[in-house]
This record gives C-alpha cells, structure tokens and sequence, in this order.
C-alpha cells in the first residue's frame, strides 16, 4: 500500500472520529428518548415509547421558561439588529483612521465574559432604579427586560459582524447615482440600501435569536425571580436528569433541522428566480441586438 493511500485513509478514520465525537452525544439523548425507563440510558434498552413528550408539555416550569426564552430572544432580536445595523453602517462612515479603534470599542462586550455582562447590567439599572426612586415593579427590576438588555449588550455585536461582511460587497456608486438622480437620503436607505441588506438582516435575526435563547451565563444573573429555557434545564440536571430532558433534546434538534432545510429551500428558490431573470434579461437584450446588427448589415 501506497504512502498516499495510508495518509487518505487515516485522514478519513480522522475524520470518521471527528464527526463520530460530534453526533455520539446528539444520537445517544435522541435514542433514550424513546427508551421505556425512569432514568436516560440507551443500554439496556427496555422497550420503545412516546411517553416523555407529553410528560415534557406537563412540566409547568419547563414550559414558562420555553415561553419566556422566546419572548426575550424576540426582545433581543428587536434591540440588538437594529443597534448592529447602525454600528455597521456607522463603520463605513467613520475616518479609516479611526475604524481600527472604533470597531474594538464595539466589539469589545463580545470579548467580556457574560458574568461581567450579567452582573454589571443588574448592577447598573439597580442603582438607576435607586436613583429615580422607581417602585420595585418598575422595569428597572423586571428580570425579562433585564436579560434582554443584557443579551443585546454582546449580541448586537454579532449582528454588527454580519453586516459589516454583507456591506464589504456593496457598490457605493448605486448611492451616488440614487443621490445625483434626485433621491434623498431616507429614499437611498430604503430603496437601495436595504433592499442589498435584506439576506443579511434575516441572518443577523436568526443569529440574535438563537443566541439568546441558549444564553445562560448572562442570564443566570438578570433573570431573577422568573426563568428561562437554560436556568430551567441547569435546576433540573443539578437533581438529575431526566428522559423527559432527552425529549426535549430531540424536540429542539427536529426544530433546528427543519429551520435549516427551509432556509436552504428558500435560498436555492431565490437563486433560482435570480438566475432565471438574469437569463430573460440576457434574452431580451439579445432579441434587442438582432433588429440593429440586421440594420447595420443593410
């Protein structure tokens, strides 16, 4: 055997290993989801069930924190995209001597560790609290909009980095030319800037999202009283698991899946539609050429 087949062939058991330590995990809680026992184990398997879904839809804690994760990742998604979007295009605008130190300033909550962010953020709007005298059913003590503060602290900055790759391919001509032709400033945004920005928002949205709904080291922190998705599952595992956690597992896999085969459909289908309009504009184009080569060649 060849020096080069020995090197395929461990590159692939490489890669066999790889993959093989990436989804172990992923298809063994899938698997004792839908084992018959009290405890999450795939070995001995004592028969197959469906019971742990509906045991998971009974727990009340689980589901107010299902509920509440998706309202802040919707509360974050609303504050941290447009802020990012902003930031972004702020970068574009700034000197090029001054883009090196702002883009650290911007970028620097990613780089703090969510502690920091957690306890400074309730910290901060405590003290605020304190100082207008706000009653303690105020805002400024409500754990959601704390969290979501929080979370939109760093995660604006994701969606910053998402935009900034998106406006790196943008033709500052189309601005100049909507701007010479008459168009305002709000009428370039609107019609031409965020047209092109489009694929990147729906990004940073689903970015922001899924971001805060898996957050816990900020969110252990602002959250307080009420709970999310992460501070519920991290109680339950502290007095051990459960199947009904595996269910869970398999549930949010499944949502993932088919988010990310829709995404893909819908992207392949506005390729393609893409595509075909390139193509009829080529048609016509050419259709238009013939009459005048015809003509010239009289």
């Amino acid at each position: 055997m060849s020096s080069a087949k020995i090197q395929n062939l461990l590159v692939s058991f490489y890669i066999f290993l790889f993959f093989l330590f990436l989804f172990a995990p992923l298809m063994m809680m899938g698997t004792a989801a839908f084992n018959d026992v009290d405890f999450p184990q795939v070995i001995p398997w004592e028969g197959f069930t469906w019971r742990w879904f509906p045991t998971l839809f009974e727990d009340d804690l689980m589901m107010e924190g299902i509920r509440n994760s998706i309202w802040i990742g919707i509360g974050v998604m609303i504050v941290s995209v447009p802020i990012g979007l902003a930031a972004a295009i702020l970068m574009t605008q700034v000197h090029a001597k001054l883009q090196t130190f702002y883009y650290t300033i911007v970028v620097s909550p990613v780089l703090m560790p969510g502690v920091i962010l957690g306890i400074s953020t309730l910290v901060f709007w405590d003290r605020l609290g304190t100082f207008v005298d706000a009653d303690y059913e105020s805002f400024y003590y409500s754990g959601m909009f704390l969290t979501i503060i929080g979370q939109s602290t760093f995660i604006s900055a994701y969606t910053m980095l998402i935009f900034l790759a998106r406006l790196q391919r943008f033709d500052r001509t189309q601005e100049e030319a909507a701007l010479d032709l008459g168009a305002t400033h709000v009428q370039v945004f609107w019609k031409v800037l965020m047209p092109f920005l489009r694929p990147a928002i729906f990004s940073a949205m689903g970015l922001a999202f899924l971001t805060s709904f898996e957050n816990y080291n900020t969110t252990v922190f602002t959250i307080q009283a009420d709970s999310t998705l992460t501070t519920v599952l991290a109680g339950k595992v502290r007095m051990g698991t459960q199947p009904d956690l595996a269910a869970l597992a398999v549930l949010i896999i499944a949502v993932t899946l088919v988010g990310a085969v829709a995404i893909e459909v819908a992207r392949r289908r506005e390729m393609a539609k893409a595509e075909a309009a390139r193509e009829e504009a080529l048609r016509l184009e050419k259709a238009a050429d013939l009459p005048l080569a015809g003509q010239a060649a009289q």
